[in-house]
């Protein structure tokens, strides 16, 4: 079976589940999720599972990835920030939705192996960054979009500033022990939030880890 014919039952499989926007939808048949999952683990890429990286990350399920890229509202969007860059298939579903990408990654080892995805991609409108994410990234800001790929328990107030009027945030919230996708709107400088559904990220760390 060829990978075109794979993606297509994988997104297949993610509407029996969530109903995709036909732009979210082509987005996902575009992108090649075998490129983006480790090694050893391409003969199923296409499920619709988590999958294990390197210290201790994941690879979210594409049928995650798929709420998160439709949650966000990215239609007709201009820039959009990740936090956690991780393999980067997040942020190539992204870059096929949008004019830019800034994404953020504090292992160095995760970013080095996505960037070099990106660039056999050819997919160059995405710009990374090894930093801590919770910093965000002030030199391209204001964002219109801002996306976290792994589980807040709170919202820096410096994220919210690089967040464009009407813009969104949105973020994996942990609240009593329970991860909710939360979705804030920025309106006349002040944050609203709303609870979308229940899920399950890795939690945001603290600090970089830098590649020996």
């Amino acid at each position: 079976m060829t990978s075109e014919l794979k993606q297509q039952r994988m997104v297949e499989e993610i509407e029996k589940q969530f109903n995709l926007y036909p732009y979210v939808k082509k987005a996902f048949l575009e992108v090649n999720r075998q490129l983006f999952v480790p090694t050893g683990f391409g003969h199923i890429a296409y499920q619709l599972d988590a999958l294990p990286m390197k210290q201790n990350q994941w690879i979210s399920s594409p049928l995650t990835v798929a709420k998160m890229t439709q949650h966000l509202e990215i239609e007709g969007v201009d820039t959009v920030l990740e936090i956690g860059c991780g393999s980067g298939y997040q942020a190539a579903i992204l870059s096929k939705l949008c004019r830019r990408v800034f994404t953020i990654e504090r292992i160095d080892a995760l970013l080095k192996e996505a960037k070099e995805r990106f660039r056999k991609e050819g997919l160059n409108n995405i710009f990374t960054r090894f930093d801590d994410g919770q910093r965000g990234w002030k030199a391209y800001a204001p964002y219109d979009r801002i996306l976290f790929s792994a589980t807040a328990k709170e919202i820096p107030k410096v994220l919210f500033d690089q967040l464009a009027e009407g813009g969104i945030l949105l973020a994996p919230m942990e609240k009593g022990g329970e991860q909710i996708i939360t979705r804030y709107r920025k309106r006349h400088g002040k944050i609203r939030s709303e609870r979308l559904e229940s899920c399950l990220f890795v939690p945001i760390v603290d600090g970089r880890v830098k590649q020996r």
